[in-house]
């Protein structure tokens, strides 16, 4: 029988994969494969945070607790790769996925943009979204408040790395370099404090960009909140309208039969 005649089954049929369509061209494995790991690979990243930062927060760092942390990141780092490496096997369609999920990679195997790698992290932040938010509200709620700390967070002490032995620098403390992250971020720019090497510089722009991303979705997520609240004024006031349409039309009903009740009276 020819597969145009035969009916179809459901292997034919994409699959439904946590309430909603699958891609097909991934197939159900990548999805198990990131559920299982979701939660590692945000603990993870969490420890890769700690071995990224632990070298520039704490000064000066002994020796062996600078190559521990080094350890660590480069370990974490490698599992980065390899469970992405994981995924792009199990996809049915690698090309489509690896076009699809290109900043994964990008992040990986880029490692002269120190800062970028800490990118990773968002991990963290889609478990936190998929475990605790059920509307797509609390999603944006939670995408912006965690990437807004996280961006501030990853982008003070990147700063720091790169401007606090510089020449004539004046960004010296995590201090310095957290207001500096604050200002840059919601655009305010003060200029109390400001990058004067080349990666500083770098970061500054990641910043700059990242801030304007963030204050878009802050100022969309009220826009959407206030037309939703808008449109629920609306309804109640065209159902409480409704209502009050079909009671007079009730009345004018009552009020029609008796007028013809009487006018039919002897």
């Amino acid at each position: 029988m020819r597969a145009a005649d035969r009916p179809a089954s459901e292997s034919d049929t994409p699959h439904l994969v946590g309430g909603g369509p699958e891609d097909p061209r991934y197939g159900p494995a990548v999805e198990r494969w990131e559920e299982i790991v979701e939660w590692p690979m945000a603990i993870l990243a969490l420890v890769f945070l700690a071995a990224y930062a632990a070298p520039v927060l704490v000064e000066p760092l002994g020796q062996p607790w600078r190559a521990i942390c080094r350890t660590f990141e480069y370990s974490a780092w490698t599992l980065f790769g390899v469970e992405y490496l994981v995924r792009l096997r199990l996809a049915r369609d690698r090309g489509s996925y690896a076009l699809r999920h290109w900043w994964d990679p990008a992040i990986i195997v880029l490692p002269v943009l120190r800062p970028l790698r800490v990118l990773r992290l968002i991990m963290l932040l889609k478990v936190l979204n998929r475990r605790f938010t059920d509307t797509l509200r609390g999603q944006v709620v939670v995408y912006t408040l965690g990437a807004a700390g996280l961006l501030l967070f990853v982008g003070a002490i990147a700063e720091l790395e790169s401007e606090r032995h510089a020449h004539g620098t004046n960004i010296a403390t995590f201090g310095d370099s957290l207001w500096w992250a604050v200002t840059t971020v919601s655009t305010v720019g003060y200029g109390d404090h400001y990058p004067v090497t080349r990666d500083g510089k770098l970061v500054a722009v990641g910043l700059m960009f990242g801030g304007i991303a963030l204050i878009g979705v802050v100022a969309a997520s009220f826009a959407t909140w206030l037309v939703d609240h808008v449109r629920q004024i609306d309804q109640s006031e065209q159902a409480a309208t409704q209502r009050d349409m079909q009671a007079i039309m009730r009345r004018l009903d009552e009020l029609q039969h008796r007028l013809d009740r009487q006018g039919g009276a002897p």
